[in-house]
């Protein structure tokens, strides 16, 4: 039976791609990629000349069967995302916990990761954090999302496309409240970026100025002097619901449970 390697790739800067990467991607038999017309360019650079089959939210069922049939059959093969470490908020999960269940041997090859490059540099509490990483584009589930984790105290972490960014920023003020936050963008390359603001300055920035880049967002946990939900974010909160299909009262009752708020009178504020 062969190996499963997870193996992590530069975030940016193809400087910090390390030697064992570069080996054990020349010693495995095939290689499993989340877009290959991306890591292509990333095993020209280094000269790597391997087969390379894709796999990736949408046909990782199909691929990772054929995956784990090659390994259990002799071969070896590396998993590599588009940057960073694969396997975190990425379909490789999915093959990796596949592989365990099948008894495949699977080894790490460590690499860059934006999550925990972008805490290192944030300047923000560490000792304990939790990683979010994408909130969902639909509004109201990532309100309701941004809801659940309101009362989080301890430093959160999320990853965040540049079309989203403002809209984002805009609902995370509105849950979370003014919080301290650090914006990190486009790490390691050109033109990388650090910011350290509140969440209030970076929406008025950002109204300002289009952003663009890949950007990794590290927010302040809640503190015992923040204030809780407020009425309006729990009639706001009802609203989304309706949106989303739900009758006033159901609405009304996932507001009031959420926010402690009472049911009626946010019933009565919906209409």
């Amino acid at each position: 039976m062969g190996i499963l390697y997870v193996v992590g790739t530069p975030i940016g800067n193809l400087g910090d791609f390390s030697p064992r990467a570069v080996q054990v991607l020349e010693s495995v038999d095939f290689i499993a990629a989340e877009d290959t017309r991306v890591s292509v360019k990333l095993l020209n650079h280094f000269g790597i000349k391997k087969p390379l089959i894709s796999y990736y939210e949408h046909n990782k069922m199909d691929k990772g069967e054929q995956i784990l049939n090659r390994i259990k059959g002799g071969e070896s093969c590396a998993v590599i995302s588009d940057a960073g470490m694969p396997c975190i908020s990425d379909p490789g999960e999915e093959l990796v916990r596949e592989a365990h269940k099948h008894g495949v041997k699977v080894e790490v090859v460590p690499g860059p990761s934006a999550v925990i490059s972008a805490l290192a540099i944030s300047g923000m509490k560490s000792g304990r954090f939790t990683f979010e990483g994408f909130l969902s584009v639909n509004r109201p589930s990532r309100r309701a999302h941004l809801a659940e984790i309101q009362n989080e105290k301890r430093t959160m972490v999320f990853y965040e496309a540049p079309h989203k960014l403002l809209a984002t920023l805009k609902d995370m003020l509105e849950t979370l409240g003014n919080r301290e936050i650090t914006i990190a963008r486009e790490l390691t390359k050109v033109h990388e970026e650090i910011k350290k603001t509140t969440l209030k300055d970076a929406f008025d920035f950002y109204s300002e100025n289009t952003p663009k880049g890949e950007f990794v967002l590290i927010i302040d946990g809640k503190s015992q002097e923040e204030e809780q939900y407020t009425f309006e974010f729990a009639v706001n909160f009802a609203k989304e619901w309706i949106e989303k299909g739900e009758s006033a009262s159901n609405a009304a009752k996932r507001a009031a449970e959420l926010t402690g708020f009472k049911k009626s009178e946010i019933y009565k504020e919906l209409y």
